[in-house]
């Protein structure tokens, strides 16, 4: 038997897929490596994605998108792209790991190295800075609920909720958190190149 190799394109980098790394959702087909979140960028699995036109997004986000939006054929307010153009320019993993990166903690404003990133909703966390800003709570990507850019668990953004019958004391605090995040002065430019 001979073995002639498969035509079949990535869907997002457009690459030719070998069988070894073929992943097929809804009739099309990806890299293992590609099937991401368009709005997180999160690794998906067959169990725990969720498609619209086309467009990939994880289980949580997907809903996210529902209530944003009050339908799923729209696209998230502070929209993530799925552009092609912006994907094939990104670094591969492999390289990545041994380059560096610019990106800043959204709660530390330090460097995050790959080892140590987690990225939701378009920000990057150290794990250990990921969580509850009222309970100090260690937050995972299904435990969590953002207001305003300030993380909480579920059980304690329910239970501030409660405590005043709205969020309205909660986005004061955000602003608050925000304002005063604004006026701390920036780094050096250089001070982040010897973290």
């Amino acid at each position: 038997m001979s073995f002639t190799g498969t035509q079949d394109k990535c869907k997002t980098c457009d690459k030719t897929v070998h069988f070894i790394d073929l992943l097929t959702a809804d009739g099309v087909s990806y890299h293992k490596t590609c099937f991401k979140c368009s709005h997180c960028k999160g690794t998906l699995s067959i169990s725990s994605y969720s498609s619209m036109d086309g467009v990939l997004y994880c289980k949580t986000h997907f809903e996210q998108l529902f209530k944003e939006t009050g339908t799923f054929s729209k696209k998230f307010q502070g929209g993530a792209s799925s552009n092609k153009n912006d994907q094939a320019k990104a670094p591969s993993k492999l390289s990545s790991a041994f380059s560096g990166t610019q990106d800043k903690c959204a709660a530390c404003q330090k460097t995050v190295y790959p080892l140590e990133k987690m990225t939701l909703e378009g920000e990057s966390y150290h794990k250990s800075c990921f969580k509850c800003s009222h309970g100090g709570c260690i937050l995972t990507t299904s435990s969590y609920a953002a207001l305003n850019g300030i993380l909480y668990c579920k059980i304690h953004f329910s239970q501030l909720f409660k405590e005043k019958g709205s969020y309205n004391h909660l986005i004061q605090t955000a602003q608050k958190k925000n304002e005063a995040a604004e006026a701390a002065p920036e780094p050096p430019a250089d001070a982040g190149a010897a973290e």
